[in-house]
This record gives structure tokens, C-alpha cells and sequence, in this order.
């Protein structure tokens, strides 16, 4: 029998927990046995003592076996089960092409996402656009749409890992969200309890990522890679860019807009393109769909050339709600804002960066994400027709398209945007979007 003052005291101290320990702490968790003091006690040990590698892998495990894990052989499904995660990022609308594409090309994807948090974008928060999509079917539904259309994309049940649950809203209020090692453990608990066969994780870098410079963000990617290999799922992670809005768009119905016009071939933004097709093809690879990122790549490029994908995504939403013919007729489906309105550089020039995580927070601000849980989204907020680093601006071409209720709103967010985005005489910016891959073998 363990004291959790004991366990504290032990990580407090810097000792290493052993996987007793670590189990013990996290049924606690779980089933309320152990106070909200003494888990955010335990939470700043770990802040400032850390998790050696073996620990993480433990307090990962734990927390995926504190609810449902999802199993997926008694379907006897014909490919692997396939997932992506990300840190998250400023229009990064990834998994609602990816999931569809890699089902198209023979993979099931059960991909259980979040709600936008701080100045990211959520995946749930956009389906929720999607007038009667259901983000939070019964388990046995769920399991259907895999087996028959091969993605479905959904919310996190009470059931998966109700440890990290807890845990986070503590971390929450006891400034240690930003642990790598809890961090870690929080991602993959939950991917862990989904039963993938593999992952592989976007982790983001820049002035839009999570963490707050590149260095942390390769930290986590190595630990994150090292923690999912030593429980078990063939894991690797690319370090992708997130120094400018990654799709054209930001807010929840005008990416869900991009996403459909970026299936059905109608605009594909290069920098969307280039971070979804390397994710893809490593699924791909990972999941011996195909043998190399070439292959992969050509399989990924039919898939959207065919309609397959398309298809797929259609299928989807259809299965878990939505209107039948929703791809067809997105655009009489999706909300959209009283006002939209062009938002102009106050001087002519070279657009020379982004403070991407602000263009979040003003997407937030006009109540397209949440400052607090409780708060109602509006899904038809945001911007569209956003500029790249390195564009030429004049008086002509906008920084981006507000789409507003009021013109309030309207000034607000063109104050922020103008001051977001950088002009320059000229700009130098030539980073890749794809940074490195990571793999143990790398490690």
C-alpha cells in the first residue's frame, strides 16, 4: 500500500518513481482517491524534477489504462489502423483531408480529436460546423463507420483515459501545462487508448506552435516518439513549420470550406499541401501501405485525382449525422457572417513574417474558439485569403478577408491583423515546411 504524500515527496525529491508507484498515482487520479491538492502537488514535481524515459513510458500506460482502450481485431479489418495527432497550430486543417485520403489508400483511421485550447484550432470544433455531424457517437456507431467508410472523426468519450481528463484540468490551474514529460503523457494516453497499430505526430514549430521555440517543440517530438515506441505503437513525428497560418483560412466553417475545396480539387494552398502529404505518405509508410514516401506520395495523389478521398470525407459525414449531400452543397450548409470585408498593409511592401499565435487569439476574440469551456463558439467567424511570407501587398491585394458579425469586430481584428502581419521592403524568409523527421533510430 502507497501514500500519495510519499509518491510526492519520492518525485519531489528527484527520485525515480517505480511503475508501482506510478500505477497507484494514476488509479488515484482516476477514481477520485486522491485529492486535487496532491495531484497538482505531484504535477509540480514533475514540472520541475522530470520523468526519466522509463517513467514516461509508465505514467503513459497508466493513464491509457485508467479507462476503455479500443481494440479492433474483432472487426477483422483488411489495413492497419492509422492515426495522426498534432500540437496544433493557426488553420491547420490537416486531419479533415488526411483521415479520408489514408482511408482511401486502404487505412482505418479512428482519429479521437480535441477542441480548440488557447490560440489553436480545434478538429471538433470545425465538424461542428457541419449542421447535424455528431462529434460524440456511441461507441458501436463509431466502430461502424471505421469499419465501413475507414475514418471517422470524433470526440474523446468519458471512457478513453478519464486520468488525463482530471489531470489536465489541474495542470490547468496549477501552471504545469507546460511539462514536457505530463505533456507527453497527456497526448499519447489518449492515442494509446484509441489502439492504433501506428502514429505518426505533427509537432509544430514557430511563431504559431504550442511550445515557445524550437529547441522544446524537437524535445517533445523526441520524447513523444521514444514514449509511444516503448508502449508499444510504432510512432515517428515530423517537425513541421508553423511560422505563417498554415491553410488560406482560419476559423471553423471557412476551413471546414478549404477542406472540401482542397479534396475536390478546387484550391489546394501549397503550404497545406506539402505538411499533408508528408504526413500522409509516413502513415502510409508506417503502416506498410506503401514502401517508400515516392510511392506513398503517388497513392496519396490518386486518391484525390479519383474522388476517392472526397468520397471518403463525404461518406463520413453522412455516417455520423450530416447531410448526405454535403460536399456538393457545402456552401448552403456552412454558416456564414453578417460582414466580410478585406483587411489592407497600411503601407505597400513584402509581407516579412507573422505572429501567427496572435491571428489565433483574434480569431478567438471575435468567438471563434473559447476563452473558457463554457463559452459558445460563432462557427462562422474568421479569415480567409490570408497572405504568405514573402508576398508582394499593395492597396489591391489584402492581408487577409475578415469575416465578422459587426463592424466593431470588423476594426478590432483588422487592428490585429495589420499588426500581426510584417511589412517590409523586402523579406529573406526561406524555411522549409517540413523541418526533420524523427525517429527512435534518430534518437
Amino acid at each position: 500500500m502507497y501514500l500519495p504524500q510519499e509518491i510526492i515527496r519520492r518525485k519531489r525529491d528527484g527520485k525515480k518513481l517505480t511503475n508501482d508507484e506510478i500505477e497507484f498515482f494514476v488509479k488515484g487520479i482516476a477514481d477520485n482517491s486522491i485529492s486535487e491538492g496532491q495531484v497538482g502537488a505531484f504535477a509540480m514535481a514533475v514540472y520541475f524534477q522530470n520523468m526519466q524515459m522509463d517513467e514516461r513510458v509508465s505514467f503513459a500506460m497508466a493513464m491509457r489504462d485508467s479507462g476503455m482502450v479500443l481494440e479492433w481485431d474483432s472487426l477483422e479489418l483488411d489495413g492497419p489502423v492509422l492515426d495522426k495527432h498534432s500540437t496544433g497550430g493557426v488553420g491547420d486543417v490537416v486531419s479533415l483531408m488526411l483521415g479520408p485520403m489514408v482511408a482511401a489508400c486502404g487505412g482505418f483511421v479512428p482519429m479521437i480529436s480535441g477542441r480548440g485550447l488557447g490560440h489553436t484550432g480545434g478538429t471538433l470544433d470545425k465538424f461542428d460546423a457541419i449542421p447535424g455531424y455528431n462529434t460524440s457517437p456511441s461507441n458501436e456507431l463509431f466502430r461502424k463507420v471505421v469499419k465501413e467508410v475507414g475514418v471517422a472523426i470524433i470526440g474523446q468519450t468519458g471512457d478513453l483515459a478519464p486520468a488525463d481528463k482530471r489531470l489536465y484540468g489541474i495542470r490547468d490551474v496549477t501552471a504545469t501545462v507546460e511539462s514536457i514529460s505530463l505533456i507527453t503523457a497527456s497526448i499519447l494516453s489518449k492515442k494509446l487508448a484509441a489502439g492504433l497499430q501506428a502514429l505518426v505526430m505533427d509537432v509544430k514549430a514557430g511563431s504559431g506552435a504550442f511550445m515557445p521555440t524550437h529547441e522544446l517543440s524537437e524535445e517533445l517530438a523526441e520524447s513523444i516518439v521514444q514514449v509511444a515506441n516503448g508502449a508499444g505503437c510504432k510512432t515517428t513525428a515530423l517537425l513541421t513549420n508553423m511560422d505563417q497560418v498554415l491553410a488560406s483560412s482560419a476559423g471553423n466553417a471557412l476551413e471546414v470550406r478549404e477542406a472540401v475545396e482542397y479534396l475536390n480539387g478546387k484550391y489546394r494552398n501549397p503550404r497545406l499541401h506539402e505538411v499533408n502529404m508528408a504526413l500522409c505518405a509516413e502513415m502510409l509508410v508506417l503502416g506498410k501501405l506503401a514502401d517508400d514516401e515516392e510511392s506513398a506520395r503517388e497513392k496519396l495523389q490518386e486518391a484525390l485525382d479519383s474522388k476517392e478521398a472526397l468520397d471518403r470525407f463525404a461518406r463520413m459525414v453522412e455516417a455520423l449525422g450530416g447531410p448526405s449531400d454535403f460536399v456538393d452543397n457545402y456552401d448552403e450548409y456552412l454558416p456564414k457572417a453578417s460582414i466580410i470585408k478585406p483587411i489592407y498593409a497600411p503601407q505597400d511592401g513584402v509581407v516579412s513574417s507573422m505572429d501567427t499565435r496572435a491571428i489565433g487569439m483574434s480569431v478567438v476574440a471575435m468567438r471563434g474558439g473559447r476563452r473558457k469551456a463554457s463559452d459558445e463558439i460563432d462557427y462562422a467567424v474568421g479569415f480567409s485569403d490570408f497572405v504568405s511570407i514573402g508576398d508582394e501587398v499593395d492597396s489591391n491585394k489584402p492581408l487577409a478577408v475578415a469575416h465578422v458579425q459587426t463592424m466593431e469586430q470588423y476594426d478590432q481584428a483588422s487592428q490585429e491583423i495589420t499588426q500581426a502581419i510584417k511589412i517590409a521592403s523586402s523579406s529573406s524568409y526561406n524555411e522549409p515546411m517540413v523541418y526533420s523527421k524523427i525517429t527512435l533510430e534518430d534518437i
